[in-house]
C-alpha cells in the first residue's frame, strides 16, 4: 500500500477558537483528525509527524525549513510521497526554500492548508487535505509519482511550489502562480499538464541541501526613497544577499547616491539579484537605460521569479557557497529547480 507522511506544522487548519479571547490558535492534531472522517476512506497508508508545538506561519524561519529538510531525508526510502500541513501566510516562502534543500526530488511534496479552521462548518480544509493526499498517489502508467517536486495545492490548483505566491488573504482561491502554469487543475479529474511538471533523474538519489543562510534582504524601491534607508539596508553587519524589488522590467532611479551604494555593495562581495514588483513579466535588464545602469554594476536579474523563490535561492547558495560570492552568482543566474523561465 503507499505510503504516505503527513506533516502536521500548524496554520489556520489546526486552529481553533479561544473561549475568552475570541482568537485562533493552534489545537492539537488529534482535533484536526476527528473533524476528518474521509480519511477512513483514503487508499493509502498515512502516517503523521505533529510539530510539538504547532507553530504560527508567521514565525516560520530558516531552522524550521532545516527541520522540514531533515524529516524528508530521514524518512524518504519509506514512503512514496509526503503532505505538508502549513499556514498560508509563509506557505509559499517553504515550497520555494523545499523546493532547492530537496535537489533530485523523484517523490511529491505537497504543501497546503486551508483559509478557514477544519471545524469551522463552511472549512476548505478538508478538501484541500484530502485533494493534496490523492496528488501525493498519483502515480504514470510506469508507476513513477505524477508530480515528483515540491507543490502546493489549494482550491482546485496545484502550482509549482517556487512559482507559487499567495494572492488572497480571505478568499478560497488563495495561491497563483502568474509566470507559469498550473501542474494539474483539479476537478471532478485531475487534468494533470504533464510537460509543465518537472523530470527528475529517476536512476538518482536525492540530495539534501538542509542548510540555509539567512543573512539576506528583501527591500522594494519606491519614489522618494531616501539615501539614509538604502545606505542603512546595504550596509547591515554580515549581509550576504539582496532581493532589490525594482518598478516594471527592471528599473530603478538612475539617482548618483544609489548607484554608488549599489557598486559599494557588490564590491564588498554582496550578491544583488534584481526582480520586478509586478505581480507578471520578467526583468529585462537591456530594455531601458536604467535596467542597463543595474546590469553594469554587476547586479543579477532574477528573470521572472517570486520574491519568495528569490530570497530563498539566495539563502540556499549562500549557505552553500558561503566564502564563494561568484559561484553565488553563477547559479543565481540558471534555474536549479524550475523557478523561472529560461
Amino acid at each position: 500500500m503507499t505510503r504516505i507522511l503527513l506533516i502536521y506544522t500548524g496554520g489556520t487548519i489546526g486552529m481553533g477558537r479561544n473561549e475568552l479571547t475570541g482568537a485562533l490558535e493552534p489545537l492539537d492534531f488529534n482535533h484536526l483528525l476527528e473533524a476528518m472522517p474521509e480519511m477512513r476512506h483514503i487508499r493509502a497508508q498515512v502516517e503523521v509527524y505533529q510539530f510539538n508545538p504547532a507553530i504560527d506561519s508567521s514565525d516560520m524561519d530558516h531552522t524550521q525549513w532545516e527541520r522540514l529538510a531533515a524529516i524528508i531525508r530521514d524518512n524518504y526510502d519509506t514512503h512514496d510521497g509526503f503532505v505538508i500541513l502549513h499556514g498560508t501566510d509563509t506557505m509559499a516562502y517553504t515550497a520555494s526554500a523545499l523546493s532547492f534543500m530537496l535537489q533530485n526530488l523523484t517523490k511529491p511534496v505537497i504543501l497546503t492548508g486551508s483559509q478557514l479552521p477544519m471545524g469551522v462548518l463552511r472549512t476548505d480544509g478538508k478538501e484541500n487535505v484530502v485533494t493534496s493526499i490523492e496528488l501525493a498517489m498519483a502515480c504514470d502508467s510506469q508507476g513513477r509519482p505524477r508530480v515528483p517536486e515540491v507543490c502546493i495545492y489549494f482550491s482546485g490548483r496545484l502550482l509549482r511550489g517556487n512559482r507559487a505566491t499567495k494572492i488572497n488573504a480571505d478568499g478560497f482561491v488563495a495561491f497563483d502562480s502568474f509566470n507559469y502554469p498550473h501542474l494539474c487543475d483539479a476537478g471532478v479529474d485531475f487534468r494533470f499538464r504533464d510537460h509543465h511538471i518537472l523530470k527528475p533523474q529517476w536512476d538518482k538519489p536525492i540530495k539534501v541541501h538542509a542548510e540555509m543562510n539567512p543573512h539576506v534582504i528583501v527591500f522594494s524601491l519606491f519614489p522618494g526613497i531616501q539615501p539614509c534607508v538604502v545606505r542603512q539596508i546595504l550596509s547591515t553587519p554580515g549581509l550576504r544577499g539582496v532581493v532589490m524589488r525594482t518598478y516594471g522590467s527592471g528599473n530603478a532611479p538612475q539617482y548618483e547616491w544609489m548607484t554608488q551604494m549599489l557598486a559599494d555593495a557588490v564590491a564588498r562581495d554582496v550578491v544583488v539579484v534584481n526582480i520586478s514588483q509586478c505581480l507578471s513579466g520578467t526583468v529585462s535588464m537591456d530594455r531601458y537605460d536604467s535596467g542597463f545602469n543595474l546590469k553594469s554594476l554587476g547586479i543579477i536579474s532574477g528573470v521572472d521569479s517570486t520574491v519568495e523563490a528569490a530570497v530563498t535561492k539566495l539563502m540556499h547558495l549562500c549557505a552553500i557557497y558561503s566564502d564563494n560570492p561568484e559561484a553565488i552568482r553563477s547559479h543565481m543566474q540558471r534555474p536549479l529547480a524550475g523557478e523561472y523561465s529560461v
